[in-house]
């Protein structure tokens, strides 16, 4: 699977990424009782469509009947979770729903997660070619609590997004609030970081 990635990705930096996201997928899986087979292959399928240009992201996700909400349209860049999910299974023969779950969600959250879509999101966000403050906090805090950390890096997210201007998807706001109502172990979160621009998502 790593070579058929890595001629799929086509640039040695992203093949790098999924390749860290895959390891921490597969340790927090292992932390906390799920396959860690299904986060490995989640964390090395995850970014298929990433470096498609937003014309081929909307035309591919169009030519296969995808609906594409109005955020998506307006902004391309985070149809490459969904479309990618699309591409595991039609080019790697994925049929596990929960491996293309988390393959969709690993950008923009939702309100209702499972462990693993929360622990692709969190490898996603906090493997370690990330490089900003608090990261390592909260790649610690993932280790004991998927929640908080999730409830942590989300918050980073908007923090960052916002931070430059950069439009927020109202799924990510709903993930939000649906963390906020179930604040676990929230007295151990480090003050929202900024995620770091060097290797986006």
């Amino acid at each position: 699977m790593a070579r058929a990635v890595r001629e799929q990705l086509g640039q040695e930096h992203r093949y790098v990424h999924v390749l860290r996201v895959a390891r921490l997928a597969d340790r927090l899986a292992a932390r906390h009782g799920e396959s860690t087979s299904n986060a490995r292959i989640a964390g090395m399928l995850h970014d298929l469509a990433r470096l498609f240009p937003a014309t081929l992201l909307l035309a591919e996700c169009e030519r296969r009947g995808m609906p594409v909400d109005e955020f998506e349209r307006a902004n391309p860049i985070v149809l490459h979770a969904r479309l990618g999910a699309e591409l595991a299974r039609e080019r790697f023969g994925v049929t596990s729903e929960s491996v293309l779950s988390a393959i969709r969600k690993h950008t923009v959250p939702a309100a209702r997660m499972s462990r693993l879509d929360e622990i692709l999101y969190l490898a996603d966000g906090l493997e370690a070619g990330r490089s900003y403050p608090g990261r390592a906090a909260l790649e610690a805090l993932a280790f004991r609590d998927l929640a908080a950390a999730m409830l942590g890096v989300i918050r980073s997210s908007v923090a960052d997004l916002q931070a430059r201007g950069v439009p927020v998807a109202p799924q990510t706001f709903a993930a939000l609030a649906a963390y906020e109502r179930n604040e676990v172990g929230s007295s151990e979160l480090p003050l929202a970081p900024q995620r770091s621009r060097a290797c986006p998502t």
